[in-house]
């Protein structure tokens, strides 16, 4: 077996709308295709003994065990290995369901479809259950537990923290998209204007004043003293002469703790003697030159978690410990305890396992223990100086136990301090006494407290503080997205999206938006080439100062990692014609809408879908759709276009040479087409079209009629604002059009064009585009030879795997089937090519170029009017 391909599916994808990562491996199964799991002696047997747990899969049959019984009456290899890949990252931690196995037009090729929490872990998981597969069917030895120990260590090392995560998971909850910046913990919430961002639990509402006061112990202890907040008395040392003076004036027992160290790093608490209290100060000054020295504070340690300046959890917080039961020594309790099924690797589970370090080692040494010893029956050994449930210590929520001027302490705190996340430690007897009375203090107050032993403690109910957190950050009615127009489509995505992003820049939004030439923020190129894909898009949405989103978005991207985007106001589809077909498993237009209609099927239910009712293969999907419908047509009276009126829905039409919105029977003019520059006074029906297609999109977001008919009048086409898109340059003697046509609608839009085009002579410049059907390239030469007098056939910049004689014949046979007699020649460069036809034009002409390298045929011809203008110069 052979992995040709992995992807990770990122977004909304051709697999499922709703499961956005999604793994797609292409595998080969070679001989093994030959080979259902029947037919491998002993398969379901070594199966079921390595991952027995595969026995909750129940597969298509619907009950528990229906995949070993698939396994056992036969089923393909491709099947096997994505359960396998499922399960196994199950079993690392992270609890996936969703998987697809489809074979695809080559025979024995599968795309393995599954889940994945990690996109790191998932990719390993696909190479690895491969392996498993292969090691079972030859009956050989597999480590199962190191493979899950991998995957677990590649999920710790990728994966958000818990604090991060629960923020992101409540967002996603109420539906907040998200992103996450780089490979740490920084996250994203929302889009362009409206996003937030946080990172652990500080946000962008945090106060860098805040953080260095609550980072700067010392700091903090004046201000809450000051506040008349307890505080334990102590002092600041720099070495052993000032820690003496201090321990004479405070007296044993002492905490020493770096000044501007956190989770406890080189703290030593309870210190009751000068030894130990020198070597406290050695550890402390790894951390920090300067070090807190106070007084010890007896009793329970707290974490108290203030958001917004409301408190809002109590957790009393325990470090590692074992309880001796008279037999086992401090090494097998340690064992035992982290058998314990709530006790994962890292942040997996509720509690994480408790690990012998230097502290643990410490603190043995000051009992005179080993991990030999064996504590007696109830004795508690504390394995760890510092409560943190990152070293396996426990928690037990006390909020419903706070007393309340305890928590009237503590919101001031945050206030005192300025923090809108806070945690603030305090060390009491008990919470449900104010700390005047108990005499407890407030030990530390941190920035970017955690929040598992909130979320998950050990005893009592679990709070969930993410959600004041995301409250704070998104209070009731304020948005967290902008608008988004998604167009996708065979030909006229990219016009199409330039008129709808001009006609929103128009109406006073500063608008971002992706084309198949770059990407821009209003009308300023920030990327340059093609960006019709999930990270152009994601640019366009991380970016702070865009206030609307209009995204092309093309198959490839889609099919490539799916949508950059949760989900759009508006989708549209211009059109579904052949193009790319024979690539990506795309082999007919049945495919092809299957890829363009995730866009469509991303549009909120109380948004709208934009479908060309001209449009066999659109039309197909209209009523699959879960969003609002609306259609356009280059004829009113289209079947689909009268159905709808009948409905009272909404359309746009061309009619009578107008650009016209319908509602039911109601007709809102928006303008002659002919006045609107980018359809070549009318002459140019395929650019009607894409007029339609935006006009109806912006109607729909709310612009008025008017201002979508001012903003049409405006929109002017040129080289620099639709590059590629119908650019006429006028010499004195003859014209040159530029265009990307590239598939055979295109030819015939072009070819519908030039009919209106008075001329003398027509002369084209085409090419085969190699990565085409052989009948798509010799389409395109039979519709050149009906619409060109003379033909430059040169060579695409890329052959994709072709020869330029065997693209050239294709190109060649086509034109001969035109039935019109057609001159032609061979030039292999474009720009030789472009030269040559600009050199043989008499008067009249009008040489078009469907050129791939937009730009380079754009700065030839500019070069050539500058330089005619240049000579007229001179003459006169």
């Amino acid at each position: 077996m052979k992995i040709e391909k992995i992807q990770a599916l990122r977004g909304p994808n051709i697999w499922s709308i709703r499961r956005k990562k999604l793994i797609q491996m292409r595998l080969d199964l070679e001989e093994m295709e030959n080979y259902p799991t029947n037919k491998i002696d002993g398969f379901r047997e070594r199966i079921e003994k390595l991952i027995p747990s595969l026995i909750t899969h129940r597969c298509s049959e619907g009950v528990e065990g229906g995949f070993f019984h698939r396994v056992e009456t036969g089923t393909w290899m491709g099947h096997v290995i994505e359960h396998i890949a499922l399960e196994i990252q199950t079993l690392a931690g992270m609890d996936v369901g969703f998987g697809r196995t489809r074979e695809t037009k080559t025979p024995g090729v599968y795309n393995v479809v599954f889940n994945y929490i990690e996109e790191n872990a998932g990719i390993y998981a696909a190479e690895e259950a491969v392996k498993i597969a292969q090691v079972l069917i030859e009956g050989k030895e597999y480590d199962l537990n190191a493979c899950i120990h991998k995957l677990k260590e590649i999920r710790e090392r990728v994966r958000l923290g818990p604090s991060t995560g629960s923020i992101v998971e409540e967002a996603v909850s109420r539906k907040i998209p998200w992103i996450r910046l780089g490979t740490n913990s920084l996250v994203q919430l929302g889009y362009g204007v409206n996003q937030q961002r946080f990172q652990a639990t500080i946000t962008g509402k945090t106060s860098s004043i805040a953080v260095d006061i609550a980072c700067n112990k010392e700091l903090t202890k004046k201000m809450l003293h000051d506040a008349a907040i307890p505080v334990p008395i102590g002092d600041l040392v720099v070495d052993e002469e000032g820690l003496q003076a201090v321990i004479r004036k405070i007296g044993y027992p002492v905490v020493l703790k770096p000044l501007d160290g956190n989770h406890g790093k080189g703290s030593s608490i309870n210190v009751n003697d000068w030894e130990v209290a020198k070597i406290g100060l050695e550890h402390a000054q790894k951390y920090s030159r300067k070090v807190i020295v106070e007084k010890y504070i007896t009793g329970y340690d707290f974490r108290v978690l203030v958001i917004d300046n409301k408190m809002v959890a109590a957790a009393r917080r325990v470090p590692a410990h074992i309880v001796g039961d008279g037999e086992l020594n401090i090494e097998q309790l340690i064992e035992r305890e982290n058998k314990d099924p709530r006790r994962g690797y890292g942040h997996e589970n509720v509690l994480t396992e408790i690990e012998v370090d230097k502290d643990t080692q410490e603190l043995l040494e000051k009992l005179h223990y080993t991990l030999e010893t064996i504590p007696q029956r109830g004795e508690i050994v504390y394995l760890k100086s510092t409560a943190n449930l990152s070293t396996g210590g426990t928690s037990i929520d006390v909020t419903d136990m706070v007393h309340p001027e305890n928590i009237t302490m503590a919101e001031r705190i945050s206030k005192i301090i300025g923090l809108d996340v806070c945690g603030i430690d305090i060390m009491a007897e008990n919470l449900t006494q104010p700390l005047k009375e108990s005499g407890g203090a407030i030990i530390e107050v941190n920035a970017a407290p955690g929040f598992r032993m909130h979320l998950a403690p050990s005893e009592g109910l679990p709070r969930n503080v993410a959600a004041p957190v995301v409250d704070m950050l998104y209070p009731q009615g304020k948005p967290f997205t902008i608008p988004i127009i998604a167009v996708t489509g065979t030909n006229g995505k990219t016009t199409t999206t330039r008129l709808i992003s001009h006609i929103v820049k128009s109406n006073g939004y500063r608008v971002g938006f992706t084309t198949s030439d770059g990407i821009y923020i209003q009308n300023t190129m920030l990327s340059k080439g093609d960006t019709t894909g999930p990270l152009s898009a994601e640019f366009i949405l991380k970016d702070p100062t865009v206030e609307f989103a209009v995204l092309e978005t093309a198959r490839g991207g889609i099919l490539r990692s799916g949508l950059g985007f949760s989900q759009c106001d508006i989708g549209v589809l211009t059109n579904i014609e052949e193009d790319h077909l024979g690539m990506n498993d795309i082999h007919n237009l049945r495919d092809l809408t299957k890829v363009k209609r995730v866009v469509l099927d991303s549009v909120k239910k109380s948004g709208w879908s934009v479908l060309n009712a001209d449009n066999k293969y659109s039309m197909k999907i209209v009523n699959d759709l879960d969003s609002n419908i609306a259609i356009f047509s280059m004829d009113e009276n289209n079947p689909h276009i009268v159905k709808f009126a009948k409905e009272g829905k909404i359309t746009c039409v061309y009619e009578e040479g107008f650009v016209t919105i319908k509602k039911g029977d109601w007709k809102i003019r928006i303008g002659k087409a002919k006045d609107f520059p980018i359809t070549m006074e009318g002459k140019a029906r395929f650019m009607i079209e894409n007029v339609l297609a935006a006009s109806l999109a912006s109607y729909l977001y709310g612009f008025g009629i008017e201002d979508i008919s001012n903003s049409l009048r405006t929109f002017i086409p040129s080289a620099q604002l639709t590059p590629g898109r119908l650019n006429v340059f006028k010499f004195k003697s003859f014209k040159v059009l530029i265009d990307f046509a590239h598939n055979p609608s295109g030819y015939e839009a072009i070819e519908d064009y030039l009919k209106n085009v008075e001329s003398t002579k027509k002369i084209g410049i085409i090419s085969g585009v190699g990565d085409r059907r052989d009948g798509d390239i010799r389409e395109c030469g039979k519709i050149a030879g009906r619409m060109f007098d003379h033909i430059i056939i040169r060579n695409e910049k890329h052959l994709r795997g072709r020869t330029e004689e065997e693209i050239n014949g294709l190109i060649i046979e086509g034109m001969q089937s035109s039935g019109r007699d057609v001159s032609y020649e061979i030039i292999p460069k474009e720009i030789e090519a472009l030269k040559h036809a600009m050199g043989m034009a008499e008067d009249g002409t009008f040489i078009t170029a469907l050129s791939d390298v937009i730009s380079n045929a754009i700065d030839l011809v500019q070069e050539y009017q500058a330089r005619e203008v240049l000579e007229d110069d001179k003459n006169l």
